[in-house]
């Protein structure tokens, strides 16, 4: 499977497998097994360079298991061909959107307006709840 012209997966770094999905589907869910979870070596993959490692851990989130797999679950639909080809597109946009470098934060500070403004906003606000409570007679 081709994601970039660097990045290329190999089929001995997925493994597919099958489980009957749950939810709507009548006689279909409780026979056929449709629902795909489709495993990624990722982190012992020699195609992906490892800041692109590092950058799809993150992405990952709790798909990222303590082995260096990725694991995709889909049960979208109730052909089990199309489960495979939409797992092994989110995989393809999960890579691909870990190839991009995040561009660098310059901190800047606060306009000098600005600073005077919020200052201001705070001030009214203070008075206004100030004004709020028992009134004295």
């Amino acid at each position: 499977m081709r994601i970039t012209d660097q990045i290329e997966i190999a089929d001995w770094e997925l493994t597919e497998s099958f489980a009957r999905a749950s939810g709507p589907g009548g006689q279909n869910v409780n026979k056929v097994s449709t629902a795909v979870e489709l495993r990624f070596e990722a982190e012992r993959s020699p195609n992906l360079p490892d800041p692109v490692k590092r950058r799809l851990r993150r992405l990952a989130g709790r798909r990222w298991t303590n082995d260096g797999a990725i694991v995709i679950f889909v049960q979208d639909t109730r052909s089990q061909a199309r489960n495979r080809d939409i797992a092994r597109e989110r995989l393809a946009e999960l890579v691909l959107s870990a190839t991009v470098v995040p561009k660098r934060r310059v901190a800047t500070k606060p306009t000098y307006g600005s600073v005077k403004r919020r200052l201001k906003e705070k001030k009214v606000r203070g008075e206004v709840k100030a004004m709020r409570g028992k009134v004295d007679e």
